[in-house]
């Protein structure tokens, strides 16, 4: 027997059904003469950073003024303090001509000013640097500081992100030269990493020059992980400009890329160019990624003590 208390509901609920059908069908009917409804809620839109960061602000006139008597001033003498750089190979850049890409070992966040007050007029006067964006530009502030101080432009370090890598195209192609660190990311140990092909593609999306750069002792300065600077000495070592040439590829020229600052590596450890210079024509430079042994054998072999592998002749390149 049906409970006659029930039927008004049931009545009910078919009613609201009946209301919900008819108001899809006018929705529908509705579309095509005015915008469709959003369901509730805002649709979140991009937010300006990450790399969706615009940094054309930072490349205007008074904030490259601003940069300038920044990294001459104020990071100059943080730089001397600290890592009183010694800088080498200078010579090596005298039939450069335009904009080029400065690819760099990366042992710590002290490179990035090493570099920017190291690099020779004009290129630093006119350079940015290719940053992490998921580091650097995680939320406005430091975003933003990144971009005016250091000249900084997100990169995708996990994706291959277009906007990304055209802003850096076209900031080459438009005169602006850049530093770059093909490893990825700093070094967890001080010991090098394997080079990706991000240079390698700007190179020849570009059309200009990689400068190999070899950075040693900015581990002991500022070392993945601590929040302070210590006192400790940096060298710069500048080699020969590479070119993308007909027969290379990515992998190629990476290869070669990584292989032209092992030597640089092998020739500030050692302080001998033409036995540095013998070995990288060999292929029998030591590689930046050490000794496959334990971890404490690896960073001995980092210390002034350990740095001689086998007499003066063959040296792991102390980074």
């Amino acid at each position: 027997m049906t409970d006659p208390n029930r039927r008004p509901a049931i009545s009910h609920l078919a009613d609201r059904r009946a209301k919900a059908s008819l108001s899809r069908v006018v929705r529908k009917v509705e579309f095509p003469l005015k915008s469709a409804e959003t369901p509730d809620g805002q649709i979140p839109l991009a937010a300006n950073t990450g790399a969706n960061y615009d940094t054309d602000w930072a490349r205007r006139y008074a904030s490259r003024v601003t940069r300038r008597i920044a990294l001459s001033t104020v990071g100059k003498a943080v730089i001397q303090y600290y890592a009183s750089p010694t800088i080498r190979g200078l010579d090596r850049l005298h039939d450069l001509d335009g904009p080029a890409i400065f690819a760099s070992n990366h042992q710590s966040h002290a490179d990035t000013l090493v570099l920017l007050t190291s690099i020779p007029a004009p290129w630093r006067h006119k350079a940015c640097v290719g940053a992490a964006a998921d580091y650097f530009f995680g939320n406005r502030t430091t975003a933003a500081i990144s971009a005016l101080f250091i000249g900084a432009i997100p990169i995708e370090r996990t994706s291959i992100n277009r906007n990304t890598i055209g802003k850096a195209v076209a900031l080459l192609r438009g005169g602006w030269s850049m530093v770059i660190y093909p490893e990825g990311g700093r070094s967890p140990d001080g010991w090098g990493q394997e080079f990706r092909p991000g240079a390698a593609f700007l190179a020849k999306q570009a059309g200009v020059p990689v400068v190999p750069v070899h950075i040693r002792g900015t581990f002991d300065i500022l070392r993945k992980g601590h929040n302070w600077p210590k006192r400790s000495k940096a060298i710069v070592n500048f080699g020969r400009p590479l070119e993308f040439a007909e027969e290379d590829n990515n992998r190629r020229f990476t290869r070669k890329l990584q292989a032209a600052v092992e030597s640089l590596a092998d020739e500030t450890a050692t302080g001998n160019w033409f036995a540095a210079r013998q070995r990288a024509h060999a292929e029998d430079s030591p590689g930046l990624q050490g000794p496959d042994t334990s971890t404490w054998r690896r960073r001995w072999s980092l210390t002034e003590n350990g740095d001689d592998q086998g007499g003066s002749h063959r040296r792991w390149p102390y980074v």
